[in-house]
């Protein structure tokens, strides 16, 4: 997005960001209503509208800042509350509430593959703009959907794989959690993340974007 300017670049970017990072929530609220859990229905927050889930400083400010700097893209949406208790067999549904939020970003990533191919069939002035915001689409979601399933609690990959694991290892995995986050500020600023994620993102995302284009 080199040859835009700073409001092009952050007006192309906002939708499919926005749309990458509180949708997938809308997913896992509705699949922990499907297991019986209800406090994501009682609480508002069983839907797709990202009005919903929109963290300001996670969903917007953060995400936004990445655009402007070129950098690494950063978000969340507001925190999803959960009563594992009320679902059926525990664990395994954490798991699949978890599981929903990659798949939500894959889905989204071949929707925006669509956007992108269907783009050629608009004039010029509608075309262009609508591919390069569809590009950004399937490349913000290919990028959570493989930085969800790195195995850290509470990212859903962690998750995942703690349920997964006998309960006394999924219970000494779970004192992980109070070390990811600094674990991932360690892996990002020493630029292992990036070596080792990035070369995975950019592949899908040409395979989707040579596909559509």
């Amino acid at each position: 997005m080199q040859s835009l300017s700073l409001i092009q670049q952050l007006a192309v970017s906002i939708l499919p960001i926005l749309f990458a990072i509180t949708i997938p929530a809308g997913a896992q609220a509705f699949m922990a209503d499907y297991l019986g859990d209800r406090t994501a229905y009682m609480t508002g927050r069983r839907t797709f509208s990202p009005l919903a889930h929109i963290d300001p400083i996670g969903s917007i400010a953060l995400p936004l800042l990445g655009v402007a700097m070129g950098g690494f893209i950063i978000g969340w949406p507001k925190s999803l509350q959960l009563n594992p208790g009320a679902m059926r067999k525990p664990r395994s549904a954490l798991a699949k509430v978890a599981l929903v939020t990659p798949l939500a970003n894959l889905a989204m990533a071949l929707l925006w593959a669509g956007v992108a191919a269907a783009s050629g069939y608009l004039t010029v002035y509608f075309g262009e703009p609508l591919q390069l915001m569809a590009l950004i689409g399937i490349k913000v979601n290919v990028a959570l959907m493989i930085f969800t399933l790195i195995p850290l609690p509470p990212l859903p990959g962690g998750v995942i794989v703690q349920a997964l694991l006998p309960a006394r290892a999924a219970w000494q995995f779970s004192k992980v959690e109070r070390y990811s986050f600094w674990i991932l500020l360690l892996l990002m600023f020493s630029g292992v993340l990036g070596k080792v994620l990035l070369p995975l993102v950019q592949a899908i995302t040409l395979l989707l974007a040579s596909v559509a284009l």
